[in-house]
């Protein structure tokens, strides 16, 4: 098991776009999506894109469940190598986002996504596959495709005095249980 600390917010890697992968079976492909996994579940993150632990390649994982920010509804592990988006709902939605490149920071922020997505990638071994997410899986592969292309979730908040920290944030949720 190999942890890699999560590059952090003002790192030029953040910002530059992703490589598309050639060779998914390779064993440097392999590596980066192994690390992302132990990397994500170390951190007690929902997603994780490889531009995070430093590698330039169009990767990211995500597992939806329980941190110790929410208590979600479990989705599986996946895997996405060289994702796209085919569809975007009409509908957006806005929810509190935070990330594990702005951990340090603890930020916390409301971002409009569409609620409702259709992503299409390949899996760890290759085969391709696709299909539509909602809910919190939808907001995560956003979140994590923005990464490949070098966009951080703060760019997208309209209202920076609605930065709250992962304190603040942690109290908004209990209030809602």
């Amino acid at each position: 098991m190999i942890i890699k600390e999560i590059t952090q917010i003002g790192n030029p890697l953040l910002h530059q776009k992703s490589k598309f992968v050639v060779k998914i079976d390779s064993k440097d492909t392999q590596r980066v999506v192994k690390n992302l996994i132990d990397s994500m579940r170390h951190h007690d993150l929902i997603g994780i894109a490889a531009s995070q632990i430093g590698e330039k390649l169009s990767i990211f994982v995500t597992e939806v469940r329980k941190t110790k920010y929410r208590n979600l509804k479990k989705d599986k592990l996946r895997v996405y190598i060289n994702p796209k988006i085919t569809w975007l709902s009409k509908k957006e939605v806005i929810l509190n986002e935070g990330c594990g490149s702005v951990a340090y920071a603890h930020l916390f922020a409301p971002v409009k996504r569409p609620e409702k997505i259709e992503v299409e990638a390949f899996d760890k071994n290759g085969n391709k596959f696709r299909f539509k997410a909602d809910g919190m899986l939808s907001r995560v592969i956003q979140h994590e495709l923005d990464h490949l292309n070098g966009i951080e979730f703060i760019e997208k908040v309209e209202d920076s005095k609605l930065y709250m920290s992962s304190g603040e944030y942690k109290k908004k949720m209990a209030l809602r249980k």
